[in-house]
């Protein structure tokens, strides 16, 4: 094992709200991440692009989602921005470390390799252009799935390498899979003289609410005190912590969501909050085993390892009456040859694979306490997660961290760690020069990114500039916000600060000119079939719909 050069793992949990973790201030176990982050850096101004597979896209390849190929999903909308697939004019920090001698590992969630039907695994192109591999993209070993979701106890798009594989064992549960997985890849690479890259892509908690029954017993009946009851106890949780600034007040309950003593069926809501907290306890579990495996192997001190989440938690509600068509995956049998009930049905409770539901808009609302907004939007709940970073031979002062880091910033870090450089070609193909900032210095000294971050997803638009952040939803006006004085963003100064709407928007449109991000949609007909037609069994909170598309409304530039 080199000496010289770290081990990097990147963890990344799958649609974690900003308060999800006991040291973010959650009541959710999560002894051995808050342990990373009390050992490490916690930072708590850390943003994602807002949306799964974006996010994956830059924290792989240090660009935006747009200028990867991978704007929006990983339906190809036919314009470079929107292929669903990450391009060859990008490199992946999987290729880049594996020249400086790096093995290279992935356990866990893919979907950079665009669409496809799990019921036609036998014609799907795996390893063309369109499909790239993770064993294509730099990756020595893959085990994990290819699409964004699926059942926990027999995943469709299972992966195994390069080939698919199938689950029959009845206690198979992919959370703990690709935990063990991630071990035996790091203990594996000990028979080797080279330093290790490991990305370790949960999907917990992302639904569907499929847990194991014991670790949903840790919490039931737990949350029978209602979403405001657990709203404020974090908000104050994260103001004693130090991870918010005790000035800026919670926002309101979203306006979707209503009181609790109006709710229907408590010990539903209850088991479905139970269930999504079961998940990112597994989850937990799993890292504390990847850690065990580095202090074995006498690797812990010179592993650095960074724990974040894709985009805010997640608002979508699955719909039993939803169309099915492209998604049979989801209501295949489990594996004892039961059915699979599809659907948020009040009084079936979540966590078992005969169940595929979501924990909705008003536990979502507590996951990114004390913001507005979810996973897709560019308000602060749609695109603030935590960040820890845990190298305990750099780190020397545990502490929290406040200045801003954007996903993209990942690789760029990593590559400087481990003395790379990201290359102007690559294959023979002209690679785009890296967006994202190396924050290496931080770590053990001081920084600050030099360059405004940007954001665009389906419509919905932001940049933040130091202390100043321009956003707006989907067909609405900009408003404007101080991050410093109101980052829950309650005060919208926008009518006061016209001159800097001005400059900031006409930045964010040159931004947008430069970087694959053309007028939304892309093609009215591709999008509102993307968002209604193969995603019919979600309903977006909020947001455009097809009628709207198909009138124009979704075009801003």
């Amino acid at each position: 094992m080199s000496e010289n050069k770290p081990n990097i793992i990147i963890i990344l949990a799958d649609d974690l709200g900003y308060s999800d973790l006991g040291c973010y201030g959650s009541e959710i176990k999560t002894p051995n991440i808050d342990g990373l982050g009390n050992d490490g850096i916690k930072f708590s101004q850390f943003y994602n692009q807002a949306r799964c597979s974006p996010s994956r896209a830059s924290l792989m390849t240090g660009l935006t989602g747009h200028q990867a190929g991978v704007g929006q999903l990983s339906g190809d909308l036919g314009a470079p921005g929107y292929r669903g697939f990450i391009n060859k004019e990008c490199v992946t920090v999987a290729e880049v470390l594996k020249q400086e001698s790096y093995d290279t590992y992935l356990s866990g969630k893919w979907h950079l390799g665009g669409s496809w039907d799990p019921r036609e695994k036998d014609r799907w192109e795996a390893g063309t252009d369109n499909h790239p591999l993770p064993t294509q993209r730099g990756f020595d070993n893959f085990y994990g799935i290819m699409d964004a979701a699926s059942s926990f106890f027999r995943p469709e798009s299972l992966m195994d390498g390069d080939k698919f594989i199938d689950v029959d064992d009845p206690d198979y549960y992919f959370t703990d899979a690709m935990s063990d997985r991630a071990c035996e890849m790091i203990s594996g690479s000990m028979e080797n003289d080279n330093p290790f890259f490991l990305y370790l892509s949960y999907t917990a908690p992302h639904w569907p609410l499929h847990a194991k029954p014991e670790d949903i017993a840790k919490y039931e009946g737990k949350y029978l005190k209602g979403w405001d009851h657990f709203r404020t106890a974090r908000h104050e949780e994260m103001k004693g912590l130090g991870i918010i600034d005790s000035k800026w007040d919670i926002s309101p309950r979203d306006s979707d969501v209503g009181d609790w003593e109006d709710a229907e069926y408590p010990d539903w809501e209850d088991s479905k909050m139970a269930a999504y907290s079961a998940m990112i306890d597994s989850m937990d579990q799993g890292i504390g085993r990847v850690i065990k495996t580095l202090r074995e192997n006498n690797q812990l001190e010179n592993t650095l390892i960074f724990f974040m989440s894709d985009n805010g938690g997640c608002a979508e509600l699955m719909r039993e009456d939803g169309d099915w068509s492209n998604t049979s995956q989801w209501e295949t049998n489990t594996i004892n040859g039961e059915p699979v009930r599809v659907g948020n049905i009040p009084n079936l409770r979540p966590g078992p694979g005969t169940t595929f539901q979501s924990y909705e808009t008003p536990w979502t609302n507590v996951s990114n306490s004390p913001f507005r907004l979810f996973k897709r939007w560019i308000h602060e709940g749609g695109i603030s997660a935590p960040l820890i970073v845990h190298w305990p031979s750099v780190i020397q002062e545990p502490r929290i961290e406040s200045e801003s880091i954007h996903i993209m910033d990942i690789p760029a870090t990593s590559i400087e760690a481990a003395g790379g450089k990201y290359p102007s070609e690559y294959n023979g193909n002209k690679i785009k020069p890296i967006e994202g900032e190396s924050f290496l210095p931080l770590l053990a000294n001081k920084w600050s990114r030099e360059k405004p971050m940007y954001w665009e997803h389906e419509g919905n638009q932001g940049i933040r500039k130091e202390e100043w952040k321009l956003v707006r939803e989907f067909g609405k006006d900009w408003e404007l916000y101080n991050m410093n004085e109101d980052r829950t963003e309650l005060n919208d100064l926008s009518s006061t600060e016209r001159d800097r709407v001005k400059e900031m928007s006409q930045e964010w449109k040159e931004w947008a000119k430069i970087s694959n991000v053309l007028p939304w949609p892309v093609d009215p007909n591709v999008m509102a079939k993307r968002l209604e037609g193969d995603h019919s069994h979600i309903h977006q909170h909020r947001g455009p719909t097809a009628g709207q598309i198909a009138e124009g409304k979704g075009k801003f530039l």
